[in-house]
């Protein structure tokens, strides 16, 4: 089968486009045609090896010179190809969308996710638009609703609004009953407000610290931890999830936030909270039945064919794409 293969760190022309053995299904796994995936600022990561740090804090997944797993790709759509031992609800035909995880493996003609990783795809949604939301969607729905508990009537604000992660974000905080505050650059204002948001700040014009909200979920670490909680209510709460755009290699990047918010975390009133996002067939489930009720509709920027992963992830990290880049097979 084709594949996007990258078997040491650098810049998105690492990355090959060749014929790699199929997947064989394991215990427990479901063996994917994968007839669209997307881009997230993970597979950047994870391509360039940044932040160093990372290499030394995930040796499972990192290498000092190259990923332990060599085919790209997280998010997926496409058709059940097979299923392996033990795996019920699935049947080969079936219309899925999931996330193979850190393994990776959906920049490929085929992939093995783990059943728990996997849901029926929405019925209202073609494969490019499912393809979208597993990992972003996910991250969203567990920042919002799991670790800030939002309610409605409460101030929200999203920093990063207009990215994968943030265009859901938005939807997700209206859909819980949320005032929303979105930040973004003034070319992608419209598209937010398109999307729901309460009110939107143009980052490049206006400081969003000087208001004050019950929940900042930040996406782009482009702003200081002091800067973060001066946006917070004296018991709001600040969640981190990713960040930073690649600017040469860093040794610490976004995670150097996030670490001095865990230590910090313990002497405020503030909740300073890192997301660690899970995927699972639960949060999928509830995602589609959000998307299936309109509540929420994947934005999609522009699509590639499988060949251009290199550039579709360098349109990615030089910060130029607005919502989600979907890879079509």
């Amino acid at each position: 089968m084709k594949a996007i293969v990258q078997e040491r760190y650098g810049a998105p022309e690492v990355l090959e486009f060749r014929d790699v053995p199929d997947p064989v299904v394991g215990h427990g796994e479901v063996l994917v045609e994968v007839r669209a995936s997307a881009v997230n600022a993970y597979d950047w990561h994870l391509l360039r090896g940044d932040p160093y740090l990372a290499r030394l804090m995930s040796p499972s997944l990192l290498g000092l010179r190259g990923p332990k797993r060599t085919v790209r790709g997280r998010d997926l759509a496409g058709l059940v190809a097979a299923v392996g031992r033990d795996v019920t609800g699935f049947a080969p035909g079936d219309e899925v969308y999931g996330d193979a995880g850190e393994a990776g493996g959906a920049f490929a003609e085929y992939v093995c996710v783990p059943r728990e990783r996997l849901a029926r795809k929405p019925s209202n949604l073609t494969f490019e638009q499912a393809a979208a939301v597993p990992l972003a969607a996910n991250t969203a729905l567990m920042g919002l609703r799991d670790v800030a508990g939002v309610q409605r009537g409460q101030r929200v604000l999203v920093n990063g609004a207009s990215g994968g992660v943030g265009t859901f974000a938005v939807q997700l905080a209206k859909s819980f009953g949320a005032d929303v505050t979105a930040v973004c650059r003034t070319g992608n204002m419209d598209l937010v407000r398109q999307l729901g948001a309460d009110h939107v700040v143009d980052y490049t014009r206006d400081d969003f610290t000087r208001q004050r909200y019950d929940v900042v979920f930040d996406l782009v670490g482009n702003r200081s931890l002091t800067e973060l909680r001066r946006a917070l209510t004296p018991e709001g709460t600040l969640v981190l999830s990713g960040g930073g755009v690649f600017e040469g290699g860093s040794v610490v990047g976004p995670m150097g936030m996030m670490i001095r918010s865990k230590l910090l975390n313990s002497f405020v009133r503030q909740q300073l909270v890192v997301l660690a996002e899970k995927s699972s067939t639960a949060n999928l489930d509830t995602l589609r039945e959000l998307i299936e009720a309109g509540e929420v509709t994947p934005a999609v920027d522009r699509t590639y064919p499988l060949s251009e992963v290199a550039a579709a992830i360098r349109y990615v990290e030089e910060e130029h794409a607005r919502a989600k880049v979907v890879i079509v097979m």
